[in-house]
């Protein structure tokens, strides 16, 4: 029992130890580009983001590992156990945008209280990257969240990740579009009539409105501030040009 005992405690200490040497190492990548106390911010902003998926999966139940994190691309939680239904999806992809938009608010906030101008930057990052991640396509957060309307909403979420490419070309974008790639044929095969989709899909129109609400006034939200926080950024490199 001791060595059982033992193995499990080593077992979490290795995955904290993921988690913050994979954040310790992003923090660097950043730092050499950004400077280190944008990195850290950027980080801690992505850190909230993911710690959002990994609570709403722990109340629902859900064996999840501790976020992973890769420079440049972002982070991840691990579901040991997937969602057994779309609502449960679509709350857990929820929770990742609705906490890490709550974390930008608040260098928002911080930043016209104190005139940082870093943590004005910083609340731009957080909000351009949560909006970012409710393009309607899985496995970006708005397509779990979405799916609780209809999985071939991820159709629409071709040509917005297409349009963005254009608008910003990345790797990031193509790498997204790889991932994504299985779950638009997905789409296009949906089958509304067979019995696994019926029991996987299953919710009643007042949750499909409600998610539908949820998702449509987070959206517009980070789309104001997103801009609004560009526009102030704008306004104080033009001051100091």
């Amino acid at each position: 029992m001791k060595l059982v005992l033992l193995l499990l405690t080593a077992g979490k200490f290795s995955k904290m130890l993921l988690t913050g040497g994979s954040m310790l190492l992003s923090v660097v990548a950043y730092a050499l580009i950004f400077g280190w106390r944008y990195a850290v911010g950027f980080v801690g902003l992505i850190f909230v983001h993911e710690m959002g998926h990994y609570l709403a999966a722990r109340q629902r139940g859900l064996d999840v590992g501790l976020p992973t994190f890769i420079p440049f691309v972002g982070a991840w939680i691990e579901l040991k156990d997937q969602p057994h239904d779309v609502e449960t999806e679509a709350w857990v992809g929820f929770s990742g945008p609705l906490l890490g938009s709550l974390a930008a608010l608040g260098c928002y906030f911080a930043a016209r209280e104190g005139g940082s101008t870093l943590l004005l930057a910083l609340a731009y990052a957080g909000f351009f990257i949560n909006l970012f991640n409710l393009i309607p396509i899985s496995p970006l957060d708005g397509g779990r969240i979405t799916a609780v309307l209809t999985p071939r909403v991820w159709l629409v979420g071709v040509p917005v990740l297409v349009a963005v490419f254009l608008w910003r070309p990345s790797p990031l974008l193509i790498l997204v579009a790889v991932l994504a790639a299985p779950q638009v044929i997905r789409a296009w095969k949906y089958d509304p009539e067979d019995p696994a989709n019926q029991a996987y899909y299953a919710v009643t129109a007042e949750t499909r409105l409600t998610y539908c609400v949820y998702y449509l006034g987070l959206l517009a939200f980070l789309a104001v501030m997103a801009h609004d926080t560009h526009e102030m950024l704008g306004a104080v490199r033009s001051l100091r040009g």
